[in-house]
């Protein structure tokens, strides 16, 4: 998988590209990430890619130009385009599948007060992160990246894949360690009996309640 992020902010993306998973997947070749600085293709002098908008109004608003170019000089047949934006759908674990089956994605990353509205029309889809506002489109831009990267094959190991959260619309369940006890705070017996199948029963029963609490609480 190659993935373009289109941002005015490469420098957001340093730490992101060079730790844990995301590093080795892509020095093992499993994803190419490359980070595009929008910037570089304005047509204005000092590479200028915002302005005012038209009708007044608060803040700068980016414009088609950078952007339009930016795509143009990348994208390829099989490219699958997104936009960065509170207005897309929320991001979930299964857009995160449905990502990882493309070989391409271009994501676009906003900022400002928002952007020429004309810029939707090259997207193929707009996705949102939750119903709050950031700065810019870099940190959702790593999220999403993160949560698809370790869906290709190869990247994480499948057993990890298997018992993960929200792939059997249940979170996932409590998991302990060694020490038996610390401070006072004990491993659940059934976790210690050997009795797979009473631990397979008790896992499911964690799901279900964690799940339950869960949906509770929003």
């Amino acid at each position: 998988m190659q993935i373009d992020i289109l941002t005015l902010f490469p420098e957001m993306f340093e730490g992101f590209l060079n730790q844990s998973i995301i590093k080795r997947a892509i020095e093992s070749g499993k994803v190419k990430i490359n980070i595009i600085n929008f910037r570089d293709y304005s047509d204005e002098p000092h590479g200028k890619v915002d302005d005012t908008p038209f009708g007044g109004g608060a803040g700068m608003v980016l414009k088609i130009q950078p952007i339009y170019d930016a795509i143009e000089s990348i994208k390829k047949d099989d490219s699958h385009i997104v936009l960065l934006t509170p207005r897309g759908k929320t991001f979930k674990q299964e857009k995160a599948k449905s990502l990882s089956k493309f070989k391409h994605l271009i994501l676009i990353c906003g900022h400002y007060e928002g952007f020429d509205d004309r810029i939707r029309l090259l997207a193929d889809e707009e996705i949102s992160i939750g119903d709050f506002i950031l700065t810019g489109g870099e940190l959702p831009a790593m999220m999403i990246s993160d949560a698809t990267i370790r869906l290709i094959e190869g990247v994480i190991s499948k057993e990890s894949l298997e018992s993960e959260s929200f792939d059997n619309d249940l979170m996932d369940f409590p998991v302990y360690t060694k020490p038996r006890e610390y401070k006072g705070m004990k491993v659940p017996d059934v976790l210690l009996s050997g009795d797979h199948k009473k631990i397979e029963e008790y896992r499911k029963k964690e799901q279900i309640r964690i799940t339950n609490e869960k949906l509770k609480d929003k």
